[in-house]
């Protein structure tokens, strides 16, 4: 019987870590290993993985400009696991074309769930006209969006800004790509734009402002539109 799950590439040097990531990942789909870049590359081109979790510590080369590399050839998801917690580093990693970033130790859990919200970003993709989360429902063949089907007023760079987080959905997308991609270049240092607007966003579409369940903060690095129906 074939089996058509998703297939996950999961890059790490450390074969106990590589093992254990691997077994808690094959519920969300087929899994193959590898042990370096190298592999990494030659699995990326030969196995046509839909989703890698990758190493930033591997042997042969650094795991940023893997990623880096990998972005000139291919969109498909990058999770990061990386024992490097400093903002810095994670601000690289995003900045380099990772999708989204977890430091070690991690969560099984969380993991997955990060996994199945990534396999599923393709469900938000430019394409699609309408999009649905909680109450919310957005069209943006007419641009409007609206809640239990009352009108909501967002101006021009609200609807731009969450336009771009809906369009990556699922991925943490960081203070300067933000800023870039709703503001324009000029504008890639003025942060306290980015906080205004996304509190605007939260006041206009959380039902708890002060407890997001879509619109979420990643300390120091940036924001993730998380689709509920991801996470379950």
């Amino acid at each position: 019987m074939n089996d058509d799950r998703p297939l996950i590439l999961v890059v790490e040097d450390e074969p106990q870590i590589r093992r254990f990531v691997r077994a808690a990942l094959e519920d969300e789909g087929r899994v193959v290993e590898a042990g370096s870049a190298a592999e990494a590359l030659e699995a990326f081109s030969g196995k046509g993985p839909a989703l890698a979790v990758i190493d930033l510590g591997l042997p042969d080369r650094d795991g940023v400009e893997l990623i880096r590399d990998l972005r000139t050839w291919t969109m498909l998801p990058l999770l990061v696991l990386s024992a490097r917690s400093a903002e810095a580093e994670k601000v690289a990693a995003l900045d380099a074309g990772a999708d989204d970033y977890l430091t070690k130790p991690f969560g099984v859990e969380e993991m997955r769930a990060r996994v199945r919200a990534l396999l599923r970003r393709q469900k938000v993709g430019a394409g699609d006209t309408v999009i649905e989360f909680g109450n919310i429902r957005v069209d943006r063949a007419h641009r409007t969006v609206t809640r239990d089907g009352a009108a909501i007023h967002l101006t021009p760079i609200e609807y731009r800004l969450l336009g771009v987080l809906l369009t990556n959905a699922g991925r943490v997308l960081t203070h300067r790509q933000l800023l870039k991609d709703v503001w324009g270049p000029g504008h890639a240092e003025r942060g306290h734009y980015l906080r205004i607007y996304v509190g605007h966003l939260r006041q206009k579409l959380e039902a708890d402002p002060a407890r997001p369940r879509y619109l979420l903060t990643e300390t120091g690095v940036g924001y993730r539109f998380q689709l509920q129906d991801s996470i379950s």
